[in-house]
């Protein structure tokens, strides 16, 4: 019999706690269950095993910042927009650092459909026609600020730059206008 008040969605939002707590990748079902004090395999009734339970910990996350993004998004365009969604990353994993790490969980390709991570895409697609950018560019682009953006938080989030002057927060403002000068003048192919 499931023990009462176990859901497998109230295990993923215990499992993200616990993963901002002590690190994702430190999150196991006997982890979990030690915090429930029940058994582990009350635990299997709602969830197969911990990369199950790993795998809705990213979809939680994934569905948290796309909601996060969508609504920093709303109204706004050009660096505007560009600055919301790379805040929201930012903010995000400074926040929750565990739930920030399980975003980048590679999923699997049913699971990966079925998650957030399309409407990632699609809020930096729709920053990205403020700069009027075309295929095969846009996808360019979508990866290089997928790229600066979990780099530079990564990087921080690691303490990377808290030995230097100047302030993180100032070199963050300048790679947010750096991309937006780079977006607006987006180089032209190579010739073939």
């Amino acid at each position: 019999m499931a023990r009462v008040g176990l859901t497998p969605e109230r295990l993923a939002q215990a499992g993200a706690d616990l993963a901002d707590e002590i690190g994702f990748d430190e999150v196991t079902v006997s982890e979990l269950a030690r915090r429930f004090d029940v058994k582990v395999a009350s635990l299997y009734s709602h969830v197969r095993n911990s990369q199950d339970l790993k795998t809705r910990i990213a979809l939680l996350a994934l569905e948290e910042l796309a909601d996060r993004g969508a609504t920093a998004l709303a109204g706004r365009a050009g660096k505007d927009a560009l600055a919301a969604l790379g805040n929201v990353y930012r903010d995000y994993a400074r926040v929750h650092p565990g739930r920030y790490t399980a975003a980048q969980l590679r999923l699997d390709p049913q699971a990966a459909a079925a998650s957030a991570g399309a409407r990632h895409s699609q809020m930096t697609r729709a920053i990205l026609r403020g700069y009027d950018l075309t295929e095969p560019d846009q996808t360019h682009a979508v990866r290089l600020l997928g790229s600066v953006f979990h780099g530079y938080v990564s990087l921080e989030s690691a303490g990377g730059f808290s030995h230097s002057a100047p302030d993180s927060q100032q070199s963050w403002d300048r790679i947010l206008d750096a991309l937006d000068a780079l977006l607006r003048n987006w180089p032209a192919p190579p010739p073939r």
